[in-house]
């Protein structure tokens, strides 16, 4: 049986996650995600515990827990002049941190540096942050992928998952792409997505990333699909937030409010016969 038997449609349904990284990261995001859940065709969203945000988001997940909302998990912090670090004490988990206390900026930094007792710690300190604050967790994602930097912190994540009941967001292909191991990856007895649908730098730079989501609905395929983007305003907070940094900028997550908070994304769905689905769904079958 595939997940789409498992969850009481035919074999070849096209399921699909909507989903918003990012949550908790700025003001900016978490306004543009709630709009974009209660009047887009997003369904999803997860939240960063370790952002100055973080507080805001959690109120809404903790006061709306009908919204499907995991938990994103944070190693890594890509932005110039924005930084945020571990909410454990320095002291205890040092080797995910530069010299300043925050979060390496690289998958390729954190991967050389980071002791895979310490990101079990940190990554199990900010599960616990959320569950304390109320929120009910239905599945766990993480930050730039970097978990799957290694089988070894990949297995971690995973084993996270089994020990709070919750589904975790694997694509092979995505952890794959981003791997720095030449060990091989166990997916063995995990449930993975079967496609991620993002956008492409080279789309957002010919100014076609809104049509490039149009076309990945259209060619939606049967089985497990995640269609993973950052919705924001293109206001001076991100942009400040995003300076010198383009991809997934702050222009480009105006463009992923706009696309899936409009008609024509409703449309595409209905006209590709998409099934939306959420982790809680997921969660239930487990």
């Amino acid at each position: 049986m595939n997940l789409a038997q498992k969850l009481g449609y035919p074999q070849d349904t096209k399921l699909l996650i909507i989903h918003a990284d990012d949550a908790g990261l700025s003001h900016s995001e978490n306004q543009a995600t709630i709009k974009a859940l209660q009047n887009g065709s997003v369904n999803s969203y997860s939240i960063m515990v370790p952002c100055p945000w973080f507080y805001e988001m959690a109120a809404f997940a903790k006061n709306n827990p009908n919204y499907d909302c995991g938990i994103h998990l944070t190693l890594t912090c890509e932005w110039e002049n924005y930084k945020f670090g571990p909410i454990l004490p320095v002291a205890e988990v040092s080797s995910l941190t530069d010299q300043n206390g925050y979060f390496y900026k690289t998958r390729k930094d954190f991967k050389n540096n980071a002791k895979p007792e310490e990101v079990k710690k940190e990554l199990t300190a900010q599960i616990e942050r959320a569950l304390q604050f109320g929120i009910q967790p239905t599945h766990l994602d993480s930050h730039m992928c970097s978990v799957g930097v290694t089988p070894q912190i990949l297995e971690i994540y995973k084993e996270l998952g089994k020990t709070y009941g919750l589904p975790v967001f694997i694509n092979k292909e995505f952890v794959e792409s981003i791997s720095l191991s030449d060990e091989k990856y166990n997916y063995e007895n995990t449930l993975v997505s079967d496609n991620l649908l993002i956008g492409y730098f080279n789309d957002f730079e010919k100014g076609e990333l809104k049509s490039s989501y149009a076309k990945a609905l259209d060619n939606v395929e049967p089985g497990f699909n995640v269609f993973l983007l950052h919705p924001a305003f293109d206001d001076r907070e991100m942009q400040g937030i995003t300076i010198n940094h383009p991809n997934f900028g702050s222009a480009w997550r105006q463009i992923d409010f706009d696309f899936f908070t409009s008609k024509e994304c409703k449309s595409k769905l209905k006209e590709n016969n998409i099934q939306l689905i959420t982790w809680r769904d997921i969660r239930g079958i487990r």
